[in-house]
This record gives C-alpha cells, structure tokens and sequence, in this order.
C-alpha cells in the first residue's frame, strides 16, 4: 500500500504500501531540499538540520496516516481472533477431554462458544 495525502495532511494508504515517491520527494523539497540535474540536493542550512527536519515530517506523516475500512478490518480481526483464542484457553484451563464433571464440561462450552464467534 502506498500513501496519498488529503486535504488535512494526513496520509491514507493505498495499494502498493508505504509512502510515493512523489510523497518522499515533495516531503524532501519541504524539509529545504532542492532538486537539479544531479538530483536532491542543498544550498543552504546545515545538512543535519535538512536532514532532522525531513525525519521529523515523514514521522508526523506516519502519525497522521489513515487507513483504510479494509486494513482496519483486517487488523482487528487478528487482533480479536487472538483474544478469543485466549480466552477459551482460560475457560479451558484445568480441564481434560476425559473429564465429564459438570465444571468441566461447562468450561469447554464456554470454550467453544467463544471460539464459535470468528466463525461468522
């Protein structure tokens, strides 16, 4: 996914992944870089400071990045199949197949409740 700047600033992402080329080289011109026949260059301010500075955007530009319905999507349902996972586990926890006490065969209901849910 690469990245595309809207009307706040903020970088929304898009197929191909981080950000363009034209991203990198339009933060760089920002920061006081200059581009030639040679390519990006600099004429004047100290090097460390442009440098600092383009640091410092593509940083804010990574913080203020949206994502996509699809990404988040994605995200989150790793993030909460793992949860589901961890909790069975501990509804599990202290259980065998083989015991059929009432606490026992309540806890891997729970269990399989719980990891019924991602099956949606």
């Amino acid at each position: 996914m690469g990245a595309c700047q809207d009307e706040r600033g903020a970088y929304e992402l898009h197929e191909g992944g981080g950000m363009t080329r034209d991203d990198i080289i339009r933060m760089a011109r920002e920061a006081g870089f200059e581009s030639n026949s040679l390519g990006m260059t600099y004429t004047s301010g100290s090097l460390l400071d442009l440098l600092e500075r383009f640091a410092e955007l593509v940083a804010a530009a990574e913080r203020n990045r949206t994502w996509s319905q699809d990404h988040w999507t994605e995200y989150e349902l790793g993030i909460a199949a793992a949860e589901r996972e961890a909790c069975a586990k501990v509804c599990e926890n202290g259980t065998f197949l083989h015991d059929f006490s009432p606490e026992a065969v309540y806890s891997r209901a729970c269990a399989r409740a719980i990891r019924a849910r991602g099956q949606v």
